[in-house]
């Protein structure tokens, strides 16, 4: 069993720790691998994703570091690349997948702000109708391969993040399960893997990791492998529940992948 993780965000975006802390941490911990990804610019401002003048910077640094430290762990430079960016991916290792937000009546709605913040959307924009809410989610989830050309899905039911703090999406109502299978359908026609994350996990949000337990077998039926991934943001949480997570997914049979080469 091999240690890795490919979701990791540093001060280039909203990450709490440098480059450099990152990779050390990860060899600290006996990381055989670390992917870095940086959250993409946005078309509007936000403060936690990269401005676009600072990605050269962003590559030369990782570049630099995987040279400094191949003797201790390999070191991928990747992207999460939101649904709305429009930015090259080409000069990436690799590529992970997200949808942050939805756009609607001419308004980027934030998925993962707060729960409070949910709360008022769907109220707001789609009187309180929150499984509509996660229909118009679930639809960008479904395109977000044709939409970023990535190898690896992120936190595919990213929109339930605050649903144990304060239950507003009924996960069994039949529009939800109907909305995920949708994406499903598309999603794995794909060659893009989908990610374990337990990054809610480490940060209070959630008790279990990204997709929930019902998703996570159906993706495995197909065959798919996953990739067990922590979303850090910080030193101390940079193989959280890794091991974990891989020894739950040996305990069903289901595969993953233990490097990133498997799919590049």
């Amino acid at each position: 069993m091999r240690l890795t993780n490919y979701h990791t965000h540093t001060i280039f975006c909203d990450g709490k720790n440098t480059a450099e802390e990152m990779v050390l941490s990860a060899i600290d911990k006996g990381m055989a691998e670390i992917g870095f990804s940086v959250h993409s610019p946005l078309p509007f401002p936000e403060v936690w994703d990269i401005k676009k003048e600072k990605l050269p910077e962003y590559i030369s640094t990782l570049k630099a570091l995987r040279e400094k430290y191949k003797d201790k762990i390999k070191i991928y430079i990747g992207i999460e690349q939101d649904y709305y960016s429009e930015g090259s991916t080409e000069e990436f290792d690799y590529v992970l997948g997200s949808v942050h937000y939805i756009y609607k009546n001419g308004k980027y709605l934030p998925l993962d702000l707060s729960a409070e913040a949910t709360k008022e959307n769907i109220d707001k924009y789609y009187n309180g109708d929150a499984i509509a809410y996660c229909e118009d989610y679930y639809k960008l989830v479904a395109d977000v391969y044709n939409r970023t050309r990535c190898q690896i899905i992120g936190h595919f039911d990213l929109i339930t993040k605050f649903n144990e703090r304060l239950p507003l999406i009924d996960t069994n109502n039949p529009r939800y399960v109907n909305a995920v299978n949708s994406a499903l359908k598309s999603l794995l026609d794909t060659p893009a893997i989908f990610e374990i994350n337990t990054g809610a996990i480490s940060r209070g949000y959630r008790t279990s990791a990204y997709p929930e337990d019902w998703i996570l077998h159906k993706i495995a039926k197909r065959g798919k492998p996953f990739v067990v991934n922590s979303d850090s943001h910080n030193v101390d949480t940079i193989d959280f529940n890794i091991e974990k997570s891989q020894k739950e997914l040996d305990s069903y049979g289901y595969k993953y992948i233990e490097s990133l080469d498997e799919i590049l």
